[in-house]
């Protein structure tokens, strides 16, 4: 991996709190601001570019709760949303919770009896299992999440998925996946990582499960009906399944973001277990014109980068387009030479391949 040149994310005393800027998971450029979620809150992090031709830095930052928008299905509104993916498209910004379980760690101060039980302990948390349609106003000339706007006449509403439409529901039959939905994300469990949206397709990609080297991606079609604007649902496809399942050759590597280009979609992936890497960056070429649930392999997709990681720290989680043929990484784990004095975290910015 060759970084092309790095930018500055700075962060508030209350995110810094929060540890959300060594905690990143999600991450999308949006003109002049950078939209960024850590995985350990259940909000929605906004950054401003101090320049708007080639940005050396993101800060002056917003934080939004997704409490305020809509309604989240955890009975406490604070609770860890896990959001791992951001979208944003036409008038909406997207966000997606892991919807994976998870199994307690064994910390330094734990041994003996009971370090094996918290091993034992696997757990939910509700908030994990979202996928919200934020709208974005312009207020004071910066692009900012609303419960409502009206453009052209039509009224939008933020919305989240229906309870009907639950993914973890929807899954209890797959052939593929309804057997990890007990296991925890990190174990090869079902885990959202991603989400890539293309006109009204929605793509979740999943870190896990990987089935015999095979990564998945579901495509979903949200919609709203007028009867009840802050609700997501999921139109059928021809087959009357309300999703499409995708499998993608990662040589053994699950999805950890999804970022449109074109009519393609970029897909960092790495490690579904708890490993340092590899780490690489793939293309699935005409990715928004597949018809039909697809076997990715072969001249469909392609390797664009190997991107470094460390040892403990370092797991890339998050990338977005940031124009001119290049792609912004942001890391989770950061390594300690990334973290700056003044509460800034460093990201990388590189060129893809046959981008001049």
């Amino acid at each position: 991996m060759t970084v092309d040149y790095t930018v500055r994310l700075r962060f508030s005393d209350d995110s810094q709190a929060a540890a959300t800027h060594t905690n990143l998971s999600a991450v999308r450029l949006d003109g002049p601001v950078l939209w960024i979620a850590g995985d350990e809150t259940a909000t929605v992090e906004r950054l401003l570019a101090d320049s708007p031709d080639r940005p050396s830095e993101f800060g002056d930052e917003a934080r939004f709760r997704l409490a305020d928008l809509v309604d989240l299905p955890g009975t406490d509104a604070d609770e860890e949303a896990d959001v791992e993916g951001l979208a944003r498209t036409g008038h909406f910004l997207w966000a997606v919770g892991s919807h994976s379980l998870r199994r307690k760690r064994i910390r330094d101060r734990h041994d003996g009896p009971k370090a094996l039980k918290r091993l034992a302990r696997v757990e939910g948390q509700q908030n994990r299992q979202i996928l919200v349609r934020l709208p974005i106003a312009e207020v004071g000339g910066v692009p900012t999440p609303v419960r409502e706007i009206v453009v052209d006449g039509v009224r939008h509403r933020a919305a989240a998925l229906d309870a009907r439409d639950d993914l973890r529901r929807l899954l209890r039959d797959d052939e593929h996946l309804a057997p990890f939905l007990p296991i925890p994300g990190k174990d090869n469990g079902l885990d959202v990582e991603g989400i890539a949206v293309h006109g009204d397709r929605v793509y979740l990609g999943l870190r896990g499960p990987v089935l015999r080297g095979w990564a998945f991606v579901l495509e979903l079609r949200p919609y709203v009906t007028p009867d009840d604007p802050t609700r997501l649902r999921l139109r059928p496809f021809e087959d009357g399944q309300p999703y499409r399942k995708h499998v993608l050759d990662l040589q053994g590597l699950g999805v950890r973001d999804l970022c449109p280009d074109g009519d393609d979609l970029l897909l960092l992936a790495g490690p579904t277990m708890a490993l340092d890497g590899p780490v690489r960056v793939y293309r699935w070429h005409g990715a928004s014109r597949a018809e039909m649930p697809s076997i990715v392999r072969g001249e469909l997709i392609s390797r664009e980068l190997e991107l470094t990681f460390g040892e403990g720290d370092d797991h890339a989680e998050g990338l977005s387009m940031f124009g001119d043929g290049r792609i912004l990484v942001v890391y989770d784990s950061p390594a300690k030479a990334r973290l700056t004095g003044d509460g800034a975290v460093i990201a990388d910015v590189l060129r893809l391949p046959g981008r001049a």
